[in-house]
């Protein structure tokens, strides 16, 4: 099959997922955000989202999306690699139109991999997994995401840590937004451009939206902790 024994295929698997992901991640910003006004709808939302079997079904598809996006994109890497040979070793002056998200792909893919084990052991362990296999919880509710995002962001290595994940996530979709346009047919000089300039408010604003959040909890200045206070 051409989507997986080609170039071409590969790219346009890595491409569909990615911009998948990325409206997980709108729809994930959007939903973090209600925390920042009110804990008791962003529970209403963690309890809709909990373990139900649309819910599970969504986290299973996400999950394949996230493998399949992880795995091509070392397939890719390994590829380019082969082809480049030893000519990766060569000392050459770095060309200024080469991003350096672009050369460091990989890197940031693991960074953001790594953060990503963290998030699901913040949140998805103590949430759905707990609810779904009756495993006690740390805050004897798994529904209640708020309490989880109060808990995790009152550490301050947590904080740190997520700030460095949300920042390789960023370098990440700010190329990669693009490279998936212009893998899937948009090539042309003006609307090319177009999309990188697109691409380039719209992760910077989708990833702020996250930093907010994680910010406002660790300061305590959400308008929801005033309340709830």
């Amino acid at each position: 099959m051409w989507l997986i024994n080609s170039s071409i295929g590969r790219k346009v698997v890595m491409s569909v997922t990615g911009i998948a992901l990325i409206l997980f991640l709108t729809f994930h910003m959007s939903m973090n955000l209600v925390a920042l006004f009110s804990g008791e709808a962003y529970n209403m939302i963690c309890e809709f989202l909990g373990a139900n079997w649309y819910a599970v079904v969504a986290t299973v598809g996400l999950g394949a999306l996230t493998v399949a996006h992880i795995v091509y994109a070392f397939i890719l890497t390994a590829q380019n690699r082969r082809a480049r040979g030893s000519e990766r070793y060569a000392v050459i002056g770095s060309s200024p139109k080469v991003e350096w998200a672009s050369k460091n792909m990989l890197v940031l893919g693991i960074i953001i991999l790594l953060g990503m084990v963290l998030h699901l052991f913040n949140f998805w362990y103590n949430m759905m997994f707990a609810e779904i296999f009756h495993i006690a919880d740390p805050l004897g509710n798994p529904a209640d995401g708020f309490g989880y995002i109060k808990l995790t962001f009152s550490n301050p290595v947590y904080v740190v840590l997520y700030v460095i994940w949300i920042a390789a996530i960023w370098f990440h979709l700010s190329h990669g937004f693009w490279s998936a346009m212009q893998t899937v047919g948009v090539n042309g000089k003006v609307w090319f451009s177009r999309w990188k300039m697109i691409g380039l408010v719209y992760t910077t604003l989708l990833m702020l939206g996250f930093l907010v959040v994680v910010l406002a909890f660790a300061f305590g200045c959400a308008p929801s902790l005033c309340c709830a206070a």
